[in-house]
């Protein structure tokens, strides 16, 4: 499965426990409970990406960037209040609460400096990783009696990167449309994933992801529609100039990264539309050489181009796969999109609409 490359994590940890609002500090390696109905029942596992760039600004002062980080903090709330039960709701932060927590607390801890100090002379890509667990000692299947957030920053040097190989993996789903989890980020969702990516290395073992259809295992496979990577969204680009994006539904997590990419594309000229795509129509338009790049997008890796895409049948034999045309003109800009999105952060160039950076001192 995908990972991290070159991955350095901060000295600290911070831990926020909901009922009481009681923030503190731990060891950057601070471990979970094993006696907690998050590890026993998957109850309260929420998770977020948040990629973010720090530098010193004209002052000479820490400054940590954000793009669009409020749909993340909107996300992980979204993600939190799934996971407990509706008389639990007031315990989640508001958007604005978990800005002073993140920001306000913790990325202004003293014993944080260094490592930040450290990110803004290496000119590193940064991320933030908030999580949530039950805190109590317990493995009763109820909601969290102790529910807590944890984060911890680190930097790292690459996520997925070029190139990858890719399987599709019809058998299984990623989430079931009718439960209302394949739009969060949850943790019950990535164990399938994991499972996704060891199938996909049965059938072609260098491979580094597996690209999931969708739930309506009923159908006949040509007819299933894409969905998503198994930890990142989709793009697919068209010899005719167009990129296709699966338009956000219950099976697809809302990326914010991805809304930042297409504005890019669109501003320069590229031809987006949002809609489905069916299995059939990937293989037909790949099989007729129509098919340029497919792409994966997320948070960590922003964008990475698939260097062989394999189609498999319902027996689980490859049918077919698919090779970029990187001569055509969308293959380069695929490319120039990505490092123009890491540009923004950088404020080398402006900001497009529906693009908000959060800068803050710290």
């Amino acid at each position: 499965m995908a990972k991290f490359e070159g991955i350095f994590w901060s000295p600290r940890q911070m831990r926020y426990l909901l009922p009481t609002k009681q923030y503190g500090l731990q060891e950057g390696a601070a471990q979970v409970i094993a006696c907690s109905r998050s590890t026993n029942n998957g109850a309260f596992l929420a998770f977020e990406g948040i990629r973010f760039f720090c530098k010193k600004n004209a002052a000479g002062r820490l400054e940590v960037i954000f793009l669009n980080w409020d749909k993340n903090l909107e996300r992980f709330r979204r993600g939190m209040l799934f996971n407990i039960g509706a008389d639990q709701a007031g315990l989640v932060p508001s958007r604005v609460e978990l800005e002073d927590i993140f920001i306000g607390r913790y990325f202004r801890e003293p014993a944080m400096r260094g490592f930040f100090e450290e990110m803004a002379v290496l000119g590193a890509q940064g991320y933030l990783r908030p999580f949530t667990v039950d805190e109590e000692q317990s493995i009763g299947v109820t909601f969290p009696a102790e529910p807590s957030i944890r984060a911890v920053a680190s930097r790292y040097d690459r996520y997925l990167g070029e190139p990858f190989s890719g399987v599709v993996i019809p058998h299984l789903v990623r989430a079931v449309a009718v439960n209302g989890t394949g739009w969060l980020k949850l943790g019950v969702n990535y164990l399938m994933s994991i499972k996704a990516v060891e199938e996909a290395r049965r059938i072609c073992p260098e491979a580094a992801a597996a690209l999931f259809l969708d739930d309506q295992t009923h159908k006949p496979l040509e007819e299933r529609l894409v969905t998503e990577w198994d930890s990142s969204c989709c793009l697919f680009a068209f010899r005719d100039g167009t990129v296709v994006k699966i338009p956000e539904n219950p099976l697809i997590l809302p990326s914010i990264t991805i809304l930042g990419i297409t504005a890019i594309l669109r501003d320069r000229g590229t031809k987006v539309e949002e809609r489905h795509l069916t299995y059939g129509e990937l293989k037909r338009r790949s099989v007729a050489g129509e098919l340029v790049a497919v792409c994966s997008i997320g948070t960590a890796g922003i964008l990475n181009r698939c260097a062989k895409l394999y189609f498999i049948d319902a027996d689980k034999k490859i049918v077919g796969f698919h090779e970029p045309d990187e001569s055509h003109p969308l293959y380069a800009k695929l490319a120039e999109a990505k490092a123009a999105y890491w540009d923004i952060y950088k404020e080398k160039i402006p900001s497009l609409a529906g693009m908000t950076l959060f800068k803050y001192e710290i």
